[in-house]
């Protein structure tokens, strides 16, 4: 490489320039100096002006606005129906599936799956919320010749992450791959973004917002097993969630093994569940059939249940107290009575279930109650559905069956007036047998407050012919604004003179049109060549 000879003959570019090109105005260049300088100046001052008024808006973005202490959050409910064309696919012709909640989930208005006892943290000065909250749908379609189903998803365990006016629903699932039939099994994944612009979650005991917008994830387009892409369009998302007080510090171990034997209380033969037992507590959650208690509360009964003498509502169960009762774990025997008293009411229907009774024998259980319809007696002590009840060992001095299936009996059918024929399967039935004093009940769903006045999405804003003016003008410094005024008008006069000077140039006779075009046609090689580099 053999640097570039300088020649001192003039090269074809300084022949035009002499030949009349006139140069750049003086006035074009300083101006574009000028215009730069104050450019680079403002940048950074309306950098600092746009960051202050977004933290002044925006509060709880700031990290140092986030407060310290989180209050817990116990009890509440989130109400989503994934997606309503998946649901409508599922049980439709061509998938011809169906779907089955567990958990203590449960069915809401039209199309949306309710989850309950939500449990996380909640922070009332930034409105950052994590609630986990309990409950599952299994949805199958594509029934193939060995009984499995092409279609096998199911989404339990919904939580909500949210920070400012976004969020994320993350979930446990359980899907099979189309066309493979690997199956995959995630916890908690990602599964749609929650948009809750214009919602302020600041400063409250109970959390409650209704039709937040949802759409899907690319996590959770793989983990729905690529039936949709990331990005659709999911049913709008509502939840609740009710904050508590700081919990107290739980008083410290004295360190004194006495202490803690003499506090414990002593296992007898009785508490053991060894021999009949009369029991400490129980409960019996059963909620009579889901699609019983849509038909209640749907356009034809147009009704509702309303439940009294201690019966408690669970979402998608009932719960009715002990009364009185005996259990015999090792013979794999029990009997107990319960309170409490549900009653459906709509058009032409007037059916009320009380003074349940549970018994269990050989393997099977009886859940019995007396029916009353149109105000009048219709049976006493009639047995209702069945369960099975092969073992009733107990752990930690509680026998549990938990959703087990029932059936609907005889006697049972009679009692909805035909509704349902015998062998029907009812909702699933759990019963809890405390069989000592330090036994726990399991809990049951927590619903948490009914909200007062949920929060809604803001509409999208309608768009301005002009900006508004206080949006701007809060009495702040705008010099800013001023000098990139002024910047961009001399950055304006820059380009015009510039333009006006190319213009000008380009317009400006030759010698020789042929050495016009020539130089015309090099002129991007002429401008490399004055440059003063090696050349190869």
């Amino acid at each position: 490489m053999l640097p570039r000879v300088l020649s001192s003959a003039p090269s074809p570019a300084l022949s035009r320039r002499r030949a009349g090109a006139a140069p750049t105005p003086l006035f074009a260049v300083l101006a574009l100096a000028l215009a730069l300088a104050l450019v680079a100046l403002c940048a950074p001052l309306a950098a600092g002006t746009a960051h202050a008024a977004g933290a002044e808006r925006h509060p709880a973005r700031q990290p140092e606005s986030r407060s310290a202490a989180e209050r817990p959050v116990a009890g509440g409910r989130l109400d989503w129906g994934i997606k309503a064309s998946f649901q409508t696919y599922v049980t439709g012709p061509i998938a011809g599936g169906s779907w089955s909640l567990s958990g203590g989930a449960a069915t809401v208005g039209e199309n949306q799956f309710r989850f309950h006892s939500a449990n996380g943290g909640y922070d009332p000065d930034t409105g950052a919320l994590n609630a986990s909250y309990q409950g599952g749908v299994h949805f199958v379609g594509h029934q193939q010749d060995d009984g499995s189903y092409e279609l096998d998803l199911t989404i339990s365990n919904p939580s909500l992450s949210i920070s400012g006016q976004t969020g994320t629903l993350h979930a446990d699932m359980r899907s099979k791959e189309r066309g493979t039939g690997r199956v995959t099994e995630s916890s908690q994944v990602p599964l749609a973004s929650v948009d809750l612009t214009g919602i302020d979650l600041t400063g409250g005991t109970q959390i409650a917002v209704t039709g937040a917008p949802t759409s899907l994830t690319a996590q959770g387009a793989t983990a729905f097993a690529g039936y949709y892409q990331a990005g659709d369009p999911l049913d709008p998302l509502s939840f609740t969630a009710d904050s508590q007080d700081p919990a107290e510090p739980e008083p410290e171990d004295s360190g004194n093994p006495e202490d803690d034997e003499e506090s414990a209380p002593e296992e007898t033969e009785e508490d053991s569940g060894a021999g009949e037992t009369e029991l400490a507590d129980a409960a019996v959650d059963w909620g009579v059939r889901r699609t019983f208690r849509e038909y209640v509360t749907g356009p034809i009964a147009e009704g509702s249940w309303e439940l009294s003498d201690g019966a408690q509502d669970g979402g998608a169960l009932f719960r009715f107290p002990l009364a009185e009762g005996t259990a015999d774990p090792e013979a794999g025997t029990a009997e107990a009575e319960f309170g409490g008293t549900v009653r459906f009411t709509g058009n032409d229907l007037d059916l009320t279930l009380g003074a349940v009774r549970v018994t269990v024998a050989d393997g099977t259980g009886t859940l019995l109650a007396d029916i009353t319809r149109d105000g009048e007696e219709a049976a006493s002590d009639q047995p209702l559905v069945t369960f099975p009840a092969e073992e009733l060992a107990p752990e930690d001095g509680l026998v549990l069956l938990s959703e087990v299936p029932a059936e609907l009996t005889e006697e049972g059918a009679a009692a909805f007036a035909g509704l349902y024929p015998a062998g029907t399967a009812m909702d699933p039935l759990t019963l809890a047998l405390a069989v000592s004093e330090d036994a726990e009940l399991p809990p049951l769903p927590d619903l948490g407050a009914e909200p007062t006045a949920p929060a809604e999405p803001a509409a999208d804003p309608e768009p301005t012919a002009e900006p508004e003016a206080d949006e701007a003008d809060d009495g702040g410094d705008n010099t800013p604004t001023l000098i990139a005024t002024g910047a961009g008008a001399l950055l304006v006069l820059a380009a015009a003179a510039y333009l006006f000077t190319r213009r000008n140039r380009r317009a400006a006779p030759t010698a020789d049109p042929a050495d016009a075009s020539a130089n015309s046609a090099e002129e991007p090689a002429t401008s490399r060549n004055d440059e003063e580099t090696p050349r190869s």
